[in-house]
């Protein structure tokens, strides 16, 4: 509840109107698609630690002795 009365739409409007003032207009789209871009590698990154978690779980089933097993 509380965090709803402060994360407002005013509040949206405010940061948005301090963005425009302090970057400029013509940075804004730039400031965007870096962020987009951002966004995107980071995902990447994901998907690439979630590909290696698998494939070595899969390499450390391989390896272990019959023992084990």
């Amino acid at each position: 509840m509380l965090f709803g009365e402060i994360f407002g739409p005013d509040l949206l409007i405010v940061v948005i109107v301090v963005a425009v003032l302090v970057f400029g207009g013509a940075a804004i789209p730039k400031l965007a698609r870096n962020l987009g871009s951002a966004k995107t590698e980071f995902e990447k990154g994901l998907k690439a630690g979630r590909t290696a978690d698998t494939t070595s779980a899969a390499s450390d089933a391989d390896t272990k002795p019959e023992a084990d097993k």
